[in-house]
């Protein structure tokens, strides 16, 4: 290791180390005290990188890298405010289980709380927000400096193991912070690094954890649901592909519905699949249907569901058993019903339910919930057929159905997932799709959807508002150098459309200007100003010319829609029949 200081060398050896344990890709902003750290990426031979200006930019877009690859990016700050920027983006990687290192540059000891400029208290910042910390040391001679390798070691273990999330290291650098040489040598220093220079690999490997349901416990749930024929399997997020076949093999031997949330692999491109309800959240605004399907039993794999309405009806029937399967071990269960807990990986938990239950479903529960989807499906196709007049759910539709092969898609909270959710047609491509359905927040929504982008290696379609958009300006910067181009869907409603929903919109003295919030501002200058393409579509043909063009170029596009607040709660109303 040829470096100039030993500040550099220890930072040199935290990103070589890194590298060898699979997290090669690095997040940046520019700052002083993070020199070493921005130096050493920048001059690692296979470290990739991504340079942007706003902490929180980057922290987002290592949050949609993690989603997308399963593996953490490693985000690197200045010391000071910059550190409390990556905050959002901490908390929906925790409370998602999304693996993301942060490596934050700090003052030495005898600058804390010495009124040392750019200077704050960064000592676990982040609360119970982290999965663990670790104040590293100024570097010194003093220490040995495989203490910085089985640093990092146990930093991307804890990232990546049960519960995966975020892992903070603090490093702490006196001057010099640039590559200044001191004509040190290193030798005796690094000579107990021998073996760990000439075998290329982690200084401390770990062994993965056991993810499997004890076998007892399977039969346990399997002997409480011997019996139920009016079961319902709900599929939230998963993590891989291979899940949601799993779920598809079980919710088969069940007999049962499988209700599949947006963010599951199943609810887009699943059609034939004979298990699958995908317009069940529309189902369940007609109170008839629901009070006439409540379930016996209900086993949920995966994140929580968009649908308000599901929630509600197991609320109000509060089914028995209910059984959670995720790999962590936190408490998933708003509604405080759940009786059996797997902390265990989905597909193996799938796969040994399948080989314990046995098939005992009355045929008409799932025909009645299939016969029910497929009458929403046809509805919502006569419906929509004629329609020339943009609106957001005619968007959605139109999105999924023409978003091409390959592609990947990202949602952001408040209306465009709820709309993706309720009135996408269920056939087409079966795409990757992100959300940040963690905290359910809407900032960092166009930083996540280029590192989500990134991650795949593949083009990615972002559904957003308006007000997500504005939240996140900044990161249109960083759509000029992505491998894979974004294309961004902007429904553009003036301001915050998922209130009109709410009961505060009847109050007319205070909705409009303190909850509408609306602001007067379009697009299109705004993506001149980032160098990103635009398109402003005023009906259902020129969007979809618009969207398939964009689809096609190499470089970023935002296609605009204007729709109106009161004329979609309207139509929402329509198509859910209240």
């Amino acid at each position: 290791m040829d470096a100039p200081n030993l500040n550099h060398l220890w930072a040199d050896l935290l990103v070589e180390e890194l590298v060898r344990c699979g997290v090669d890709f690095f997040c940046l902003a520019p700052g002083s005290r993070s020199t070493p750290l921005t130096t050493a990426v920048a001059r690692h031979p296979t470290a990739r990188h991504v340079m942007h200006f706003d902490e929180r930019g980057t922290a987002f877009f290592a949050l949609g890298y993690g989603r997308a690859t399963g593996r953490p990016a490693a985000w690197i700050t200045t010391s000071g405010t910059a550190v409390a920027n990556g905050l959002p983006a901490v908390v929906e990687a925790a409370t998602d289980c999304v693996p993301l290192l942060l490596l934050t540059a700090d003052r030495p000891p005898e600058l804390r709380q010495s009124g040392a400029n750019q200077t704050i208290d960064q000592v676990k910042l982040f609360g119970d927000y982290i999965r663990w910390f670790f104040d590293l040391p100024v570097p010194t001679l003093e220490i040995d400096p495989a203490m910085v390798l089985t640093t990092v070691d146990q930093a991307v273990n804890r990232a990546t193991r049960s519960p995966r999330g975020p892992v903070h290291l603090n490093c702490m650098f006196r001057e010099p912070l640039a590559p200044t040489d001191d004509e040190c040598d290193f030798g005796a220093y690094l000579g107990g690094l021998k073996s760990w220079e000439e075998e290329r690999g982690p200084f401390t490997r770990y062994a993965g954890s056991e993810q499997a349901a004890p076998e007892e416990d399977i039969a346990a749930l399997a002997a409480a649901l011997a019996g139920v024929q009016r079961g319902l399997v709900v599929a939230g997020s998963l993590a891989e592909p291979e899940e949601g076949e799993a779920v598809l093999r079980l919710a088969e031997r069940l007999g049962w519905p499988l209700l599949p949330d947006v963010t599951s692999p199943l609810r887009l491109g699943h059609e034939a699949a004979k298990s699958v309800v995908a317009h069940y959240d529309l189902l369940l605004a007609d109170e008839a249907f629901a009070a006439g399907h409540a379930p016996e039993a209900v086993v949920h794999v995966g994140g929580r569901p968009t649908s308000k309405r599901l929630l509600q009806l197991l609320d109000r029937c509060r089914p028995r058993p209910c059984a959670v399967v995720r790999l962590d071990p936190f408490r998933f269960d708003p509604n405080h019903q759940v009786t059996h807990r797997f902390e265990a990986g989905v597909a193996g938990f799938c796969e040994a339910m399948t080989t314990k239950i046995e098939a005992q479903a009355d045929p008409g529960w799932l025909a009645g919930w299939r016969e029910a989807s497929e009458r929403a499906a046809a509805r919502l196709e006569d419906f929509f057929e004629g329609e020339e007049a943009l609106s957001e759910p005619l968007v959605a539709r139109i999105v999924v159905r023409e978003l091409p092969a390959g592609h990947g898609l990202c949602l952001a909270s408040s209306m465009p997932i709820r709309d993706v959710d309720t009135f996408a047609p269920a056939d087409g491509a079966s795409p990757r799709v992100a959300a940040n359905r963690g905290a359910s927040g809407i900032d960092g929504t166009v930083a996540t959807a280029a590192g989500f982008a990134t991650g795949l290696g593949a083009p990615v379609t972002l559904l957003i508002g308006d007000l997500a958009l504005l939240h996140d300006l900044n990161s249109l910067a960083l759509l000029r150098d992505l491998a894979a181009p974004l294309v961004l869907v902007v429904l553009n409603n003036d301001g915050g459309g998922i209130f009109h929903f709410l009961p505060i919109a009847r109050q007319a003295d205070v909705f409009e200007p303190f909850f509408g919030t609306p602001h007067g501002l379009t697009f299109e200058s705004i993506a001149a100003t980032f160098g990103v393409g635009y398109f402003r579509a005023l009906d259902r043909a020129g969007f979809i010319d618009a969207y398939r063009t964009a689809c096609r170029r190499d470089t970023a596009t935002l296609i605009e829609v204007k729709t109106d607040r009161e004329e979609n709660l309207a139509l929402h109303r329509r198509l859910l029949g209240n």
